[in-house]
Formats: structure tokens, sequence, C-alpha cells
């Protein structure tokens, strides 16, 4: 009986090993994409971005990383560049669309996502935030 629970039992460890053996390779990969993305630091204050523009490489994986210094702001971006007709491919793909992302006075979000067109995307607030609101945007340059 055991013999035979034995030869069942190589097979099955010879099989995993050598699927285990095809995966890490894929995992470390994985691992090291996520770590080659740009990060690019924004401060939102009274009316506007900062800095401004904003400039990437085409193909470039991106983490936004926004901080509103003086009270809650928004930020919101269209995927598609400027003077493109809506519904067309998109330029930007990210991790986690949103139609406005919320920004807390003191917290820093996170937008990650891969800027795979060139163009510019104007974005802006979207959360009213005074008399300059409708002031308060900036683009994204992707070359």
């Amino acid at each position: 009986m055991k013999r035979i629970a034995i030869r069942a039992l190589v097979p099955t460890l010879s099989a995993f090993t050598v699927v285990l053996a095809f995966c890490l390779p894929q995992i470390s990969s994985v691992l090291a994409q996520a770590q080659d993305a740009q990060v690019i630091e924004l401060v939102a204050k009274k009316y506007e971005y900062s800095p401004s523009p904003v400039h990437v490489k085409a193909g470039t994986k991106v983490q936004l990383k926004i901080t509103a210094v003086d009270h809650d702001h928004g930020f919101t971006i269209v995927a598609e560049p400027d003077g493109v007709k809506p519904g067309s491919k998109a330029g930007l793909v990210f991790a986690s669309p949103q139609e406005c992302w919320q920004l807390k006075k003191g917290e820093t979000t996170t937008i990650e996502f891969l800027a795979q067109a060139s163009g510019r995307y104007t974005f802006k607030c979207c959360h009213t935030c005074g008399l300059g609101h409708r002031g308060m945007k900036s683009e994204l340059v992707v070359d």
C-alpha cells in the first residue's frame, strides 16, 4: 500500500515542481513592473495644482500622489486626449477609474494609470473649493 501511495505521490510532486518553476519568474516580473512606475507628487491648493503642467513619456505606468494642503479638493481627468471625440480609444488606462477622486485636506491620494497614447489631458478640480474653483486646472502632457 505504501508503494502505491509513493508511486502516486512522486509524479504529483514532480508536476507541482514544474508548475512552480514556470510561475515564479512571472510573479517576479509582475512585481518588477509594479516597481517601475513613475511617481509624480502633486500639490492641490487654493485654485491650482503644482507642478503644472505634468510631463510623462508614452508607455509609462504612472502613480500620481496628490496632496491637498489647504482644504478638500477633487481631481478629474478624461481618459482620451484633448481634442479627440469622447468614446475614442483611451490614452490613459486607470487602475481604478473614477469620475471624481476626493482629495481630503492633509491626506495623499494615489491615482495609478498607464499613459499609453501621446497627447494633452486636461485635469481639474471636481469638488467646489471656493470662488476660483472653475480655474483650478492643469494638464498632463504625454510625449
